[in-house]
């Protein structure tokens, strides 16, 4: 007989392990979306008037030929939206009171870098992290040499922004108000206003009514620039209405802004930084700090003087008061409305 060659024990190949995102999450979303296809948001559909938009198949069409770009596709915006539901959920987690905003700012926005995988113009950051104590509505980041601490009983609104390609997608923690187009703007106003002041809101044993604030309000979003429009209200517990107050830290360069002669050479080396790094994305001075920027308030406040730049002072009620926000960022679909920054929280 003869002898067969004894065959050799197949090895057995371990299996592969399941890839998990990090604490505090650090791991790029593409990891987890190979294929790049980024979860749908809650989808909302048209009414009355614009009911007929849902089953048009120009409609359809009309998205079809959209996904088809690289500059229109939605994939940016809900790729942006999963960054942002997974930051504000580890906000959520790990915001305590005896933390400084320095601290709270810096590790959502290591958070929004990492995951969104960008630090410039093509993703990253999309507005710098608001953090809005009691009576301040809006606008407030911390600069250099802050040490604002989070205080037991103070109300924070934590305002965190992504953007993927231009694709700004922002909301806030607490918030109140959406955004969508089947009814006017002064139709949709007024119902905001009728429902936040149904409510009333009992602290210390004192009740006190809701308010909307009257100069504060939600915004339209296009590519790489935060404010295209205002609608919506937020709310207070004051007398309604914000003023600027306090040191800026907000600023964006203007996209529309005249082209004049720079008279600073230190501004013109400004702009371009920021022209750079940001475009016509909101910029505050920690980011410029980062960028390695020294002395160039001077710089800045003459790039505002001259209408390059403008600045976005933090807004506050009276104080003494509370207030509060809550607001979804909204694709307006060509077949239905999308709540894209929807998530298990709210």
């Amino acid at each position: 007989m003869q002898a067969r060659p004894r065959r050799k024990e197949e090895k057995k190949k371990p299996k592969k392990k399941k890839l998990e995102q990090s604490d505090p999450p650090r791991t790029g979303l593409s990891k987890f979306f190979p294929d790049g296809i980024y979860p749908e948001g809650e989808i909302q559909h048209y009414k009355d008037d614009n009911a007929w938009r849902t089953t048009s198949e120009e409609k359809r069409d009309e998205e079809r030929r959209l996904q088809e770009e690289e500059h229109s596709t939605y994939q940016h915006i809900r790729k942006g939206a999963e960054v942002h539901r997974l930051v504000r959920a580890h906000a959520r987690k790990t915001i305590r009171t005896g933390m400084s905003l320095t601290e709270i700012a810096e590790n959502i926005e290591a958070g929004t870098r990492a995951l969104a995988e960008g630090d410039g113009l093509e993703a990253g950051v999309g507005f710098p992290t608001g953090l809005n104590i009691n009576h301040c509505a809006a606008h407030f980041s911390p600069n250099a040499g802050d040490t604002t601490i989070l205080q037991d009983g103070d109300v924070l609104k934590v305002d965190i922004g992504v953007h993927i390609k231009g694709r700004i997608l922002g909301l806030c923690i607490p918030a109140f108000g959406k955004r969508g187009s089947t009814v006017r703007l002064g139709e949709l106003g007024g119902l905001i206003q009728e429902t936040m002041e149904s409510y009333e809101v009992e602290i210390g044993g004192k009740v006190y009514p809701v308010k909307p604030i009257e100069s504060l309000s939600g915004h339209t979003i296009t590519p790489y620039q935060i404010h295209g429009g205002s609608k919506g209200k937020s709310v207070p517990l004051g007398r309604g209405r914000v003023i600027e107050s306090g040191d800026c830290s907000h600023y964006a360069r203007i996209y529309d802004a005249p082209n004049v002669p720079l008279r600073l050479t230190s501004a013109k080396s400004l702009l371009k930084t920021i022209n750079k790094n940001f475009g016509t994305l909101p910029f505050c001075r920690r980011y410029l700090d980062r960028l390695g920027e020294s002395k160039y308030l001077l710089a800045l406040n003459h790039l505002v003087a001259q209408d390059i730049v403008c600045a976005y002072p933090p807004l506050f009620d009276q104080i003494g008061c509370k207030t509060a926000q809550f607001e979804h960022t909204i694709l307006l679909r060509s077949t239905c409305k999308e709540v894209v920054s929807r998530g298990d929280d709210y």
